[in-house]
């Protein structure tokens, strides 16, 4: 039996023998893989290439957790979440991107920042990796300049909730959001040892990971205008 420290996820990359562009949205790719199993075996895994997220769980000095809430088309719901939004900004650090979501989403600034959890939403079919942010030390904050909230963001509503009553609201199937049930869950497993957080700067081995993958199997892409399917 593992214990402790010894129970971690690692990294392990079983060749891709064929890689296609299945299809080109948006946002995300569809991409279909043909992998080689340890034993020798080949199997086809379709899945949808994610550039990633940040998440913030902002608390005020009350203990509130500053939510929005969201429509999101696929589920067909108004979700309740914490300010979040795509890594899709060339080279912008993640603490960055966090505090600029924080700042359009919610119009606040953070003076202090942890990092609460790291997770892979649906690691079956999604390459998505979400990285859930502590901020405390709130103040009021204009949104970037030049942005406007556009489609589902203009359309936000915002509360103030203590994190007692979200975790309540998660435990009862109430609440559903992963940015949300993974960043109040982290917080309220970790809200008496808040200075053992990591640093807004710690590694994220997994994002790391991802990228490697997606460099060592680039995606065969049609040409513009032309899906492969």
């Amino acid at each position: 039996m593992r214990r402790g420290a010894e129970v971690a996820d690692v990294g392990e990359h079983w060749p891709v023998r064929e890689r296609r562009l299945l299809g080109k949205g948006h946002l995300f790719d569809y991409v279909g893989d043909v992998v080689e199993t340890p034993s020798g075996e080949t199997m086809t895994r379709d899945w949808l290439d994610h550039v990633g997220a940040v998440g913030v769980i902002a608390v005020d000095d009350e203990f509130n957790v500053i939510v929005i809430g969201q429509y999101r088309h696929p589920l067909g719901q108004r979700l309740v979440e914490p300010p979040a939004g795509l890594l899709d900004v060339h080279a912008e650090a993640y603490q960055l991107a966090a505090a600029r979501e924080l700042a359009e989403e919610a119009g606040l600034a953070a003076s202090d920042w942890r990092v609460l959890v790291d997770i892979t939403t649906t690691p079956g079919g999604v390459s998505e990796t979400l990285r859930m942010y502590l901020a405390t030390g709130l103040s009021a904050a204009p949104a970037p300049e030049g942005f406007t909230l556009q489609g589902e963001e203009a359309h936000l509503d915002h509360y103030r909730v203590p994190l007692a009553d979200l975790v309540d609201g998660i435990l009862a199937g109430r609440l559903q959001s992963p940015s949300l049930v993974s960043g109040c869950l982290a917080l309220w497993a970790a809200r008496d040892r808040l200075d053992a957080l990591r640093p807004a700067d710690a590694p994220w081995p997994a994002r790391d990971q991802v990228a490697e993958l997606r460099a060592a199997a680039p995606i065969e892409r049609a040409p513009d205008g032309e899906h492969r399917g």
